[in-house]
């Protein structure tokens, strides 16, 4: 009988110590569905995928009509403080007027570094420098453009959080021939429905081009596990120079 324990008790042990010497995860953090970013990086080691199904965004100041399959931003972990992001859309068909285009887009490089937070606190920091690399294909401008956003969130209770951030790109403007500042700034409400259910509202303003664009956004996130989430939601424009509205529906995997 103890011949036949033995090896049990021993797998069993290895088991135990094993686990016991692997770190628990954070809590899955996604930067979808909205649009603040999260403070908190993907823990080192890991990939993170957050793409959508399925975007569709119309502006009918511009009179574009936008369906995108895929947009995805796909993250590694490098250590337990920063992460290394690529962001791109798979495949968008832009009709804007007369002319349609369609195809892959441009390709974002982006490095969230986390200041505090990550690791428990009641609020998180950090700092997310990004770079656009054109690609040359019908949907590029053919310039590079980037900037730096800084998200910013906290716990109000059990069930709420709220979150801010600012961010200033340097954008290509085709009228003027050279890049122009813009500044980004949101403010969202994070809504804990049920164990599996949660919800967000915000607020997005833009500045740029001689406007100020507001959208209000809002959506839906399912936990599936503590690996997977499922996201639906909607975008709209809140005042004359943002005559636009979407919707989207999306995952997070974490591997």
């Amino acid at each position: 009988m103890i011949r036949r324990l033995l090896p049990t008790s021993l797998t069993a042990l290895a088991a135990t110590l094993s686990a016991a010497a692997e770190p628990a995860l954070r809590d899955l953090s996604a930067d979808r569905p909205d649009t603040t970013e999260s403070p908190i990086s993907v823990d080192a080691g890991h990939w993170q995928l957050e793409t959508s199904f399925f975007d569709w965004s119309e502006d009918e100041t511009a009179g574009s009509n936008t369906r995108t399959v895929l947009a995805s931003n796909l993250k590694y972990g490098i250590n337990d403080r920063s992460d290394v992001q690529f962001v791109f859309d798979v495949y968008t068909i832009d009709d804007a007027g007369s002319t349609t285009e369609r195809g892959f887009g441009d390709v974002q490089l982006r490095y969230k570094l986390n200041l505090w937070g990550n690791d428990g606190g009641s609020s998180a920091l950090a700092l997310l420098p990004f770079v656009k690399i054109p690609t040359g294909t019908s949907l590029s401008n053919g310039e590079w453009e980037g900037g730096l956003a800084i998200p910013w969130s906290t716990d109000l209770t059990d069930r709420l959080s709220f979150g801010l951030m600012a961010e200033i790109d340097a954008v290509y403007d085709e009228e003027s021939g050279s890049h122009v500042a813009e500044f980004l700034h949101t403010a969202v409400l994070g809504i804990g429905l049920t164990e599996r259910w949660s919800g967000f509202v915000e607020y997005i303003g833009i500045t740029g081009e001689g406007s100020y664009r507001v959208f209000g956004s809002g959506g839906l996130v399912f936990s599936v596990n503590d690996n997977l989430a499922l996201d639906v939601g909607a975008q709209v424009g809140l005042n004359d120079a943002a005559e636009g509205h979407g919707v989207f529906t999306g995952m997070t995997a974490r591997f």
